[in-house]
């Protein structure tokens, strides 16, 4: 059985490819580059996405729902420019839970993830450091390398955000969800950022 591709490999109408990653529309609030999709409507509570054929569905909804199903797999075949960032996505949450022990309530999670997430110190495709370079291709030139780090750096403070109200979101008790955390041990594809 193969791995869960993104459907918006589909969508003809990609705004912009940095290297191989394509800058797609999100829903947030963040400040960057992407193009911000219009909120739910009806609104939806932090922890739900809004169905796949609404026009709010970003790749941060697909990105969450298709993570725990995705991290069973050692091999991923790309299929289109959204498998990218995809896999970034996947690969920064698998980050993030590991930052989360058992034992962190909300607050204490929220300062790690979101010091994670506002960390601008990460790699890029391109980068020595990045793990993935075989599979992504650098940036053409300094002014592409950083809008990609602020489109980057804008997906992972929104995947953060969207992260923490779904490992709390059932929590009376203020503990983290024990169906997020079991996947803290699992690498998607053997890799980390």
């Amino acid at each position: 059985m193969p791995a869960y591709n993104s459907m918006f490999n589909e969508d003809p109408s990609i705004p912009r490819l940095i290297g191989n990653v394509p800058l797609l529309p999100l829903r947030t609030k963040t400040r960057g580059p992407a193009y911000v999709l219009p909120p739910p409507n009806p609104p939806l509570p932090a922890t739900e996405s809004p169905d796949p054929d609404s026009e709010s569905y970003d790749i941060l909804d697909e990105v969450l729902s298709l993570f725990r199903a995705n991290t069973f797999f050692r091999n991923f075949e790309i299929q289109g420019p959204a498998d990218r960032l995809l896999i970034y996505g996947i690969l920064f949450v698998s980050e993030c839970l590991g930052k989360i022990r058992p034992t962190h309530g909300v607050r204490d999670a929220t300062k790690e993830v979101m010091n994670t997430a506002l960390d601008n110190n990460f790699s890029i495709p391109g980068d020595p450091g990045f793990p993935l370079n075989q599979m992504y291709e650098p940036p053409q030139d300094r002014q592409d390398a950083e809008q990609l780090r602020q489109y980057l750096s804008q997906v992972r403070q929104e995947l953060a955000t969207r992260l923490l109200a779904r490992v709390y979101d059932e929590s009376e008790d203020g503990k983290p969800s024990k169906w997020w955390l079991s996947f803290t041990k699992r690498k998607f594809m053997g890799k980390s950022l």
